[in-house]
C-alpha cells in the first residue's frame, strides 16, 4: 500500500520560490505603516482640536515608520495621548526595524533564531558577515533602550521647568525616542518644532548627543564600548568617526557662514547635526538663505552611518564615492587608512549616489509641476528631506496637494529602504547565462 506524499513536500511545491529577505523587510514596513495608519484614523487617536483626515493619518504613519518627521498636521496639537503613543511606537519600530526589534525580543527572552531569521536580521542591519548575529541583535536592542532611558533622564529637567511632572515625563520619553531614532517628531504642540529651546544649552547638548549616537551606528557603538587599549579600530569605524566629525564641524561652519549673525554657533552646530536625518529645528528652515538651504540639502542627502537609526545615502557611501573620484582623477588606487577599497564597493557606492541623486531631482521636478506656485528652493528642500528621511521643512508640507503628498510618502519609503534596495526589488533578475562581447564607447 503506497503512502501519501508528505505534507511538508507538498507545501514546498505549492508555495514556489521563497520571498527574498529584502522583499520581506519592505513588506514588513508596509504592514506596520498600514496598521499605524488605521490606528491613527481612530477617533481615540485625535485630540479634537485639529481635524485629522485619513491622508493625514497615513502621512504621519509613513513619516513615523520611515523615521522622517515630515507632517501635514502638528503632532502635539492634532493627536491625543493615545495617538502620540502610537507614533512613538512606530518611530521605535522604524528606527530599529521590525525584524531587528522582533528578533531582539526573542533573543532577550532566551529564544532561538533559525537561519532564515538570521538572514533577515543581517539584511535589515546591513551587517557584512554571518558571525555573531545573535550577540549583535541583543547588543543592538540593549543599546537602543539604554541610550533612550538615559535620554529621558537627561531631558526631564528641561521639560520640568515648563510642564507638570506627568506631562514633562511624557515629553522626555517621546523626545528621547524621536531623537535617538532620528525621527524628528515633537509633541509640544507649538508648530515650530523645538524652536522654544533655541537658546537652551542643556537641551541642545542632550538632543545633539542622542541624534549623534543614533546616527553613529550600532556596530560602531559596540566597537567603541568593547575597544581595548592598543587595539586598532576596524576600517568601518575609522571612516564613520572621521566622516561624522568632518560633516558635523564642516556643516556647522558652512551654516554659520551662510546665515551670518542671525545664527549662533550653537544653532549652527545643532542644524548641522539635525540635518543628518534627525529633523528637529531650533531655527525655522524657511528663514534660511538659499546658500544655507543648499548646504542643508547636501547634509540631508549624505545622511547618517550604516547600521544606524538614520537615513540618507550614508557617510561611508559618500566617503567611498569621493575616494573613487580622486582615484579617477589621479590614476592612483582608491585607498583608506592604508587599505585598498574593493572595486565592488566603489561600484556600489557610485550606483547608490547616482540613484539617490536622480530620485531627488526627479521628485523635485514632479513637485514643481504639481505645485507651480511654490518656490523651487522649498520643493527641492522638501524632496531631499523626504529622501534623506530627515523631516526638516520650510513649512510647505501641509500646503501640498494630495498627489504631492503621495509622492512625498513614496520618497520617504524609498529613502528608508534605500534607492539601490528598491531598484533591486523592482528589477531583480537571474544573471544572464551568456556574457556578451565588450565594446568601447567614448565618454567624457
Amino acid at each position: 500500500m503506497s503512502r501519501a506524499p508528505k505534507r511538508e513536500s507538498r507545501i514546498r511545491v505549492s508555495t514556489g520560490k521563497r520571498v527574498s529577505p529584502g522583499r520581506l523587510i519592505a513588506l514588513g514596513f508596509l504592514s506596520v505603516i498600514a496598521v499605524g495608519a488605521l490606528l491613527l484614523c481612530l477617533p481615540v487617536s485625535h485630540s479634537g482640536g485639529v481635524r485629522v483626515g485619513p491622508l493625514d493619518a497615513l502621512f504621519s504613519a509613513v513619516s513615523a515608520v520611515c523615521v522622517t518627521g515630515l507632517v501635514t498636521v502638528d503632532t502635539g496639537a492634532a493627536y491625543s495621548f493615545f495617538g502620540q503613543v502610537v507614533i512613538a511606537v512606530l518611530i521605535q519600530i522604524g528606527g530599529l526595524g521590525i525584524t531587528t526589534l522582533g528578533a531582539g525580543l526573542v533573543t532577550l527572552l532566551g529564544g532561538r533564531l533559525n537561519q532564515r531569521e538570521n538572514n533577515l536580521v543581517k539584511e535589515a542591519l546591513n551587517y557584512p558577515t554571518w558571525d555573531g548575529i545573535k550577540p549583535l541583535i541583543r547588543a543592538v536592542v540593549l543599546l537602543d533602550f539604554t541610550v533612550e532611558a538615559a535620554g529621558v533622564l537627561l531631558s526631564l529637567p528641561v521639560f520640568l521647568r515648563d510642564y507638570p511632572f506627568g506631562r514633562a515625563l511624557w515629553l522626555s520619553v517621546f523626545h528621547s525616542i524621536a531623537a535617538f531614532n532620528n525621527g524628528g517628531f515633537d509633541v509640544l504642540g507649538r508648530g515650530d518644532s523645538v524652536g522654544v529651546y533655541t537658546h537652551d544649552v542643556w537641551f541642545n547638548i542632550v538632543t545633539c548627543l542622542l541624534i549623534l549616537l543614533g546616527g553613529l551606528g550600532f556596530f560602531v557603538m559596540r566597537e567603541l564600548l568593547r575597544h581595548k587599549r592598543g587595539e586598532r579600530f576596524t576600517l568601518h569605524t575609522k571612516v564613520v568617526l572621521l566622516m561624522s566629525a568632518v560633516l558635523t564641524a564642516g556643516g556647522a561652519l558652512l551654516i554659520k557662514l551662510t546665515e551670518g549673525g542671525d545664527m549662533t554657533w550653537m544653532g549652527a552646530v545643532f542644524a548641522s547635526v539635525t540635518a543628518r536625518t534627525a529633523g528637529f529645528a531650533t531655527y525655522p528652515m524657511g528663514g534660511f538663505s538659499n546658500a544655507g538651504i543648499l548646504v542643508m540639502c547636501v547634509l540631508m542627502f549624505i545622511g547618517a552611518n550604516p547600521g544606524s537609526t538614520g537615513g540618507g545615502m550614508k557617510t561611508t557611501t559618500f566617503f567611498v564615492f569621493i575616494k573613487s573620484l580622486r582615484s579617477a582623477a589621479t590614476g592612483e588606487e582608491a585607498c583608506a587608512f592604508g587599505r585598498k577599497l574593493k572595486d565592488e564597493t566603489i561600484h556600489r557606492a557610485s550606483v547608490i549616489i547616482g540613484l539617490g541623486f536622480a530620485w531627488g531631482i526627479l521628485m523635485t521636478a514632479a513637485l514643481c509641476l504639481l505645485e507651480p506656485e511654490l518656490p523651487l528652493r522649498d520643493l527641492l528642500f522638501e524632496a531631499f528631506s523626504g529622501l534623506g528621511t530627515t523631516g526638516l521643512s520650510t513649512g510647505v508640507t501641509p500646503r501640498l496637494s494630495v498627489p504631492s503628498k503621495v509622492l512625498l510618502m513614496l520618497t520617504m519609503y524609498v529613502g528608508r529602504l534605500g534607492p539601490l534596495s528598491v531598484a533591486t526589488l523592482l528589477t531583480a533578475k537571474k544573471p544572464a547565462a551568456v556574457s556578451r562581447a565588450e565594446e568601447e564607447l567614448p565618454i567624457g
